[in-house]
């Protein structure tokens, strides 16, 4: 198992390229299950859960092939069962389910597992379907849906307890733009993923409106093509990098990026004093002279992304004066605040809100990764502490992050992987 060793104290000065977004390309990969004709897909990242994805369309009959960042998929055959072994692995592998049901009318897919980080239900994915009209059944860890009759277009509300659900919406768009007649989502997720998602359906031929918006309307159609296409920018990564230059950088300039999906990042690094300069595809960030304490509440986009909180926390430890960080999204998402404070942060944890007192430095201790984001904070907490941060189970951030270690390193980091 692989661990990273994070020396500290190397300010980070140069350019970093940002990968294909992790996020937008596990459902488009899902989504070339939707026909018999080759697809080809751009900028596919090369992280362990698009590998497993991958790994699951193979499994599933798909035909596939990988150059690079570039993958061609052929799904001219398919199974409607998803293993579990591989399902297990991560929860966005529950994305095939509405692929798989509209083409062949059937699907049984394992209750998917991925990170730890509080209760995250399948059931507006099930609850869907069933409006489509979709036989829904849950037995030993499987869920098994059908459709016999085929699927019919509806109106259905994605909103839950704790917001909408971005994969569900996924899910759902790709049921239904081989359902017959019309379906409208409302309370869909507005993230850019999905308009990435929906944006490679148009291409196959499919006919959605309103995708990027909290409603997408979608008009069924018989088949559906092969096409092309190019993932969009990692919009977490490029925000981790904005939050790695603000943190130990000198002078770090992003490249290939859409300033316009990281706004709630940059807004929340211009007000803890750094210097954030927006031009066509890239994004220059300057380490402030005067940083100061900031606030941030989690939210759907366009509001702060949930994802980018313990990346914050990691800034906001070593920031004078006081910062609140609220996490409403996922409540439990703060594992990282544990092991951040064996490094001598000031973090305290009440309900979903954490309160910290940013001290001068943090020591460099060994920490485990909890969760994916979690360990891209630890990572981030160590390029600015004294000494050298062990951070063990790596697998978890090999998940959503291209060859981490070898852009730190280009960025003047001194950071090593080794094997336990």
């Amino acid at each position: 198992m692989d661990k990273l060793l994070v020396h500290g104290g190397h300010p980070l000065r140069g350019v970093v390229t940002i990968s294909g977004s992790k996020n937008a390309s596990l459902p488009i990969l899902a989504a070339t299950l939707l026909t018999d004709e080759p697809c080809i897909i751009r900028r596919v990242p090369d992280v362990s859960d698009a590998n497993y994805m991958l790994q699951i369309l193979q499994n599933l009959g798909a035909s596939v092939e990988r150059s690079s960042g570039t993958v061609r998929i052929e799904a001219e055959d398919i199974r409607p069962v998803a293993p579990y072994d591989l399902v297990r692995k991560m929860r966005a592998s529950i994305c095939v389910m509405g692929p798989l049901l509209a083409r062949l009318g059937e699907v049984t897919v394992s209750l998917p597992g991925g990170c730890v980080i509080g209760d995250r239900p399948v059931d507006l994915h099930l609850r869907a379907m069933e409006a489509l009209g979709a036989q829904v059944e849950v037995e030993s860890g499987n869920v098994i849906v059908r459709a016999p009759d085929g699927l019919r277009g509806a109106e259905v509300n994605l909103r839950g307890k704790h917001g909408t659900t971005v994969l569900g919406t996924d899910n759902l768009m790709m049921a239904a733009v081989l359902a017959e007649g019309v379906t409208v989502i409302e309370g869909a997720a507005a993230e850019p993923e999905v308009a990435d998602l929906a944006d490679f359906l148009i291409g196959m031929g499919a006919k959605i409106e309103g995708a990027g918006s909290q409603r997408i309307e979608i008009e069924g159609v018989s088949r559906l093509g092969g096409t092309e296409h190019a993932v969009i920018p990692d919009r977490i990564e490029a925000g981790t990098f904005m939050v790695a230059a603000a943190l130990a950088g000198e002078e770090v300039e992003l490249r290939r990026v859409l300033p316009r999906q990281v706004v709630a990042v940059t807004e929340v690094l211009r007000a803890a004093g750094h210097d954030v300069i927006e031009g066509e595809g890239r994004i220059t960030v300057r380490r402030g002279s005067d940083p100061k304490g900031a606030r941030i509440v989690t939210e759907p986009y366009p509001g702060f992304p949930t994802d980018m909180q313990a990346q914050m926390c990691a800034l906001f430890a070593t920031t004078p004066g006081i910062s609140v960080v609220t996490e409403t999204v996922f409540p439990e998402r703060f594992m990282h605040v544990a092991e951040m404070k064996r490094m001598g942060a000031k973090m305290e944890r009440t309900g979903g809100t954490v309160v910290i007192e940013g001290v001068e430095a943090l020591s460099g201790a060994p920490v485990m990764a909890s969760d994916l984001r979690a360990s891209a904070a630890l990572v981030l907490a160590g390029l600015a502490a004294h000494g050298t941060t062990e951070i063990n189970r790596l697998y978890h951030i090999d998940r959503g992050y291209e060859h981490i270690d070898d852009k730190l390193q280009a960025l003047g980091a001194e950071v090593e992987r080794r094997k336990d």
